[in-house]
């Protein structure tokens, strides 16, 4: 089952996302389009409900075992670090050429001082002070951490079913509500937190294993994909009226649903989406290769030299980094991560068999 609806809403997602931080680097009065697009940053969560129910659907029987989870753990090691290793150690060599040129400007001491937790993958555990380096890639440290605890949603849904995993997110985000009263995230609540994102996504990623579970069951039959385009429209028109983020998280969650059902009930209705895929299944290239391009296209390029020339508009030049950011991603999805990704994963080690009757999610 290929699921191209959400593979299309990631890479549009990762597109805006792109698009806003671009945006930094435009001339007086930009300011409304990037607040605009600041509205839309919800759909990050969406990023993480999806690689929930994948993660769910595709590995809930086959992880019965140490060595089923370490296989696991391994394979999506190797589908996620090669391009965040690369990207952080490219921004890294900038930090340090800074620091040997000795540009004042640049931050470069608190850089490189969190190189380390970006190494290991433990900045969006509240490790950093703040976002550095490889600034996008703390969504990467918020999947491994919602992976290592993958376990965690195994063992509730094996013991209590769907009502499992419902008591289960319902504890999480009682604590994580908790933990905003108490000022605990910087950004002031735990569903805008990026430096302490991981907890924002474990709980994004409960929600896909729950969706997971009800497309799974069938328990709703949903044929149309209309249901899940409207609710998505919802979800997008709460974000830009800046309307309780609770109500974007569950529109966000029953149009998932919705395409979901949808789509596993007639996978041919997709169909014409096949001709995007080329580009819908980079969109995790595109989002963390954007700030290399915003690098080097506009903080460099057009900030110290091209701009000041005023010899061609802005929103003409900012198409260049997009299509670099997008042919970048195409070509390192084939040729970069790819190869490294199997020399981290290694051969494919048979499954543990499954018990008659097992509870499938």
């Amino acid at each position: 089952m290929y699921y191209r609806v959400f593979d299309c809403w990631r890479f549009v997602a990762a597109m805006l996302v792109m698009a806003y931080h671009f945006l930094y680097s435009a001339p007086y009065g930009a300011e409304t389009g990037t607040e605009f697009l600041r509205r839309l940053l919800p759909l990050l969560d969406m990023f993480f409900m999806i690689s929930g129910f994948f993660i769910a659907t595709r590995y809930a029987d086959q992880i019965r075992s140490a060595a089923d989870y370490r296989d696991f753990m391994r394979r999506r090691v190797a589908r996620l670090y090669p391009l965040h290793f690369i990207v952080t150690m490219f921004f890294a060599a900038v930090a340090l050429a800074a620091l040997l040129a000795g540009a004042d400007h640049y931050p470069f001491a608190r850089e490189l001082a969190a190189l380390p937790q970006h190494l290991l993958a433990l900045h969006a555990l509240g490790t950093t002070s703040g976002l550095a380096l490889n600034y996008v890639s703390w969504s990467v440290s918020a999947e491994f951490f919602s992976y290592a605890l993958f376990p965690l949603i195994l063992v509730m849904f094996r013991w209590k079913g769907l009502r499992g995993l419902v008591l289960m997110l319902a504890i999480w985000v009682a604590a994580l509500e908790y933990a905003s009263w108490r000022g605990v995230f910087p950004s002031g609540h735990w569903t805008s937190a990026d430096t302490l994102g991981a907890y924002r996504a474990f709980a994004d990623f409960v929600m896909g294993a729950i969706i997971a579970v009800l497309v799974g069951r069938r328990s709703i039959d949903i044929r149309s994909h209309w249901p899940g385009l409207m609710l998505f429209a919802a979800a997008v028109a709460t974000m830009i009226d800046q309307t309780t983020p609770y109500l974007t998280l569950a529109l966000l969650a029953t149009s998932l649903t919705a395409t979901a059902l949808a789509e596993t009930a007639r996978p041919a209705s997709t169909g014409v989406l096949a001709r995007l895929m080329p580009f819908t299944r980079v969109a995790f290239g595109i989002y963390l290769w954007h700030p290399v391009m915003e690098f080097l296209f506009l903080t460099v390029v057009w900030d110290r030299w091209l701009g000041q020339l005023d010899i061609v508009d802005f929103y003409v030049y900012w198409t260049v980094p997009i299509a670099a950011t997008v042919a970048i991603a195409m070509l390192s999805d084939r040729y970069l991560e790819r190869r490294f990704g199997n020399l981290i994963a290694g051969p494919r080690r048979a499954s543990s068999p499954k018990p008659a009757g097992a509870a499938s999610a």
